[in-house]
């Protein structure tokens, strides 16, 4: 559940336009995670590519709960492709700064779902409330 949650939470942050149409006071709540934001990106980057590790470590769960296997995975697909939006400057900065082939992949496929954020913040949003609603339909022992 703490999964869906934080993919909720994330893409809220990424689609803050979505926001800001349904609740005009939320501009406040935004500026004030604005300074944080790259540092939370980077943050649900990682744990996005641990959740995607998590699933094929467990690609068991296949066979006895299918669609959990499917919404985990596609969960923590969403949560690493917001994370590395948002935290594409720290991620360029600390971690490929020294590799100049990386950092052109990088700004490539940065390039390539930069136009897509909106979308995929939505994505972001409905996956995680199914994640929520699917950790207490499907239990996994």
């Amino acid at each position: 559940m703490i999964w869906g949650i934080t993919l909720v939470l994330l893409s809220i942050i990424a689609v803050p336009s979505l926001l800001l149409s349904k609740k005009p006071n939320a501009k406040e709540l935004l500026e004030k995670i604005e300074p944080y934001q790259a540092w939370i990106g980077m943050v649900f980057c990682f744990w996005g590519v641990w959740g995607i590790i998590s699933a094929i470590i467990n690609i068991g769960w296949l066979t006895t709960a299918p669609i959990w296997w499917i919404t985990f995975l596609a969960g923590n697909i969403v949560s690493a492709a917001l994370g590395f939006m948002l935290g594409f400057g720290l991620i360029n900065k600390y971690f490929l700064s020294k590799n100049a082939d990386a950092k052109e992949k990088a700004d490539a496929l940065r390039a390539k779902i930069a136009p897509k954020q909106g979308k995929l913040g939505i994505v972001g949003i409905i996956v995680g409330i199914w994640m929520i609603a699917a950790s207490f339909i499907f239990t996994i022992s």
